[in-house]
C-alpha cells in the first residue's frame, strides 16, 4: 500500500507469532526456543499491534470488541476485516486428558515437554522404587501426523542423548509409545514413507500401535483399546487440529468442521470487506479441482498458509482500489519431515512425478526447506546458528523446569516467619494473671 493509505490493526493474544513445524526441535533443543518466535512489532513496525482478544464482531456496524490483557473491553472500527486466528488441538472428551496431556501447539509447550522429560530423567535416576521409575520413564504421544511423529522422533534422540549423563537410567530402561487412530504414520508423505517412517521408528525401540485409541489417561493410567494398559508422567497429545472455536461468536458463514467458509478468492462467503486464510479458513484447493478431484479444500498447513497470506493481501489492496480479485491456487509441492537428528523422510512433486527421499537426505531437505520458510533473516540466521553450532558442540541436557515456578524459591525465602508457639503453661499463666488484675 501507499504511504497513509491505511492503518493496518492486529489483535492478537501474544505479541509474537511461532513457526510451529520447529516446535519438535525446540523441544529437543537444536534450535532454542526464542528463534521459533517472531516478535510482531519488530516485523510489522508500520502496523498497529494490540495484545489482546476479539470477543464479538458487528459486522452491521464495522466493529470490533477487543478484550486487552488488561482493563475494559473496547470497540475497534474497521473497513477491512481479516481472519486469521489458526487452529488449536483437536480433542475429545477422553477422561483425564485435560489434567494429564501436553500438547505441542505453542513454544511454551515444546518447552514444557523438554523440561518434563529431562526432569522424569532425574526422577528415575535418584529413586529405588521401580514402579516410580517406570512411570517416569514411560513416554506416551498419542497422533501420528507430522508433529507426533516429529515430535516423537526428536524426543526419543534427546532421551537417548541425556541418558549418556545418568549412573542409574539407560535407553533400555525407557519405554516409547506412539498411538494413531489411522492405519499408517505420516500420511502426508505417502503411503511408501509413511511405513519406512514407522519400521525406522520401531528400529530405534518405539512401539507403533495402528488403528488404536486411548480410552483413558485418570493418574497418567494410559488405557488404550487394544488392551494396553501402562503407567506414565508424559502423554503427549497431538493428535490433528481444529479451527479456534472463538470462529463461532463471529457470526461468520462456518463449514461443516467449523472453518469460516471462503471463496476461492479468499473472501469470506456472501461478504466484500472480510477475508479469511490459513488453518482457519476452508478454502476450495482450484488446483486439485482442475485436476478433476471434487469438493477438494486446500489442507491445514503452512504450505498453503504462506502462499494465501500473500494472494489475501494483494486482494485487500485491490478491493481497497477498486480492482477484481483473484483466485488462490496451488498445486501441492511435496511435504519434508524430521525424525531426529540425520534422519527423515521427504515427498516432492517435480510436474507430474513425485521423488521420494529418506534419511540423511531427506532430513536435508527438511533442514533446509524450513530453515529458508522461517520469517525474517533475523531469524533465519539464529536457526542456521543453532543447527552449525549443533554439529560442534554437545547437545544441552539442562532441565528448567523451576521456569514455570519461578517466584516459588524467593517467596520460600521472603516469607514470614511463624509465630513461635506458646506452652501451655504459659497461657494458662497468663490467662490468671490477666483475670486477676481484671477483679483488682
Amino acid at each position: 500500500m501507499r504511504y497513509g493509505e491505511a492503518t493496518v490493526t492486529v489483535v492478537d493474544p501474544r505479541s509474537y507469532m511461532t513457526y510451529q513445524p520447529f516446535l519438535p526441535e525446540t523441544a529437543a533443543g537444536s534450535i532454542s526456543p526464542r528463534h521459533v518466535v517472531v516478535p510482531l512489532r519488530r516485523v510489522l513496525p508500520r502496523a498497529e499491534v494490540l495484545t489482546g482478544r476479539v470477543t464479538t464482531i458487528d459486522q452491521d456496524r464495522k466493529v470490533a470488541t477487543v478484550a486487552p490483557l488488561v482493563g475494559e473491553a473496547y470497540e475497534l472500527p474497521f473497513d477491512y476485516l481479516v481472519i486469521a486466528l489458526g487452529a488449536v488441538s483437536r480433542t475429545f472428551p477422553i477422561p483425564g486428558l485435560a489434567e494429564q496431556g501436553i500438547g505441542m501447539k505453542g513454544v511454551e509447550e515444546a518447552i514444557g515437554l523438554r523440561n518434563h522429560v529431562l526432569e522424569q530423567l532425574d526422577k528415575a535416576d535418584s529413586t529405588t522404587d521401580e514402579e516410580v521409575r517406570r512411570k517416569a520413564l514411560t513416554f506416551v504421544f498419542v497422533g501420528g501426523g507430522f508433529a507426533g511423529a516429529e515430535t516423537v522422533g526428536e524426543v526419543e534422540d534427546m532421551a537417548r542423548d541425556a541418558a549418556k549423563y545418568y549412573t542409574n537410567v539407560s535407553r533400555e530402561d525407557m519405554r516409547f509409545i506412539l498411538v494413531d487412530v489411522a492405519d499408517k504414520i505420516l500420511p502426508e508423505v505417502g503411503p511408501k514413507l509413511g511405513q519406512y517412517g514407522k519400521e525406522h521408528l520401531e528400529s530405534r525401540g518405539v512401539e507403533v500401535y495402528l488403528k488404536t485409541g486411548m480410552d483413558s489417561c485418570v493418574d497418567g493410567r494410559v488405557v488404550l483399546n487394544n488392551g494396553l494398559e501402562v503407567d506414565s508422567h508424559t502423554i503427549v497429545w497431538t493428535a490433528g487440529v481444529k479451527p479456534n472455536p472463538a470462529l463461532a461468536r463471529y457470526g461468520l458463514p462456518l463449514g461443516p468442521r467449523g472453518h469460516v467458509d471462503t471463496a476461492a478468492t479468499l473472501q469470506v462467503q456472501g461478504t466484500d470487506y472480510i477475508w479469511a486464510a490459513g488453518d482457519n479458513a476452508q478454502v476450495p484447493d482450484m488446483a486439485a479441482r482442475k485436476a478433476g478431484v471434487e469438493n477438494a479444500w486446500c489442507p491445514p498447513n503452512a504450505q498453503h498458509a504462506l502462499r494465501q497470506a500473500r494472494l489475501l493481501g494483494d486482494n485487500v489492496v485491490s478491493a481497497m482500489r477498486g480492482f477484481p480479485q483473484r483466485e488462490y491456487s496451488h498445486a501441492n509441492k511435496g511435504a519434508v519431515a524430521g525424525l531426529g537428528l540425520h534422519k527423515g523422510v521427504a515427498m516432492v512433486v517435480v510436474g507430474k512425478t513425485k521423488i521420494r527421499l529418506r534419511g540423511r537426505l531427506a532430513w536435508y531437505m527438511h533442514r533446509g526447506y524450513h530453515g529458508l520458510a522461517m520469517p525474517t533473516w533475523n531469524r533465519k540466521i539464529r536457526v542456521f546458528a543453532d543447527w552449525t553450532l549443533g554439529m560442534f558442540l554437545k547437545r544441552e541436557v539442562v532441565s528448567l523446569g523451576a521456569i514455570e515456578t519461578p517466584r516459588e524459591e524467593f517467596y520460600e525465602a521472603a516469607k514470614p516467619a511463624p509465630a513461635p508457639a506458646v506452652p501451655k503453661e504459659a497461657e494458662v499463666t497468663a490467662a490468671s494473671g490477666g483475670e486477676k488484675a481484671k477483679a483488682s
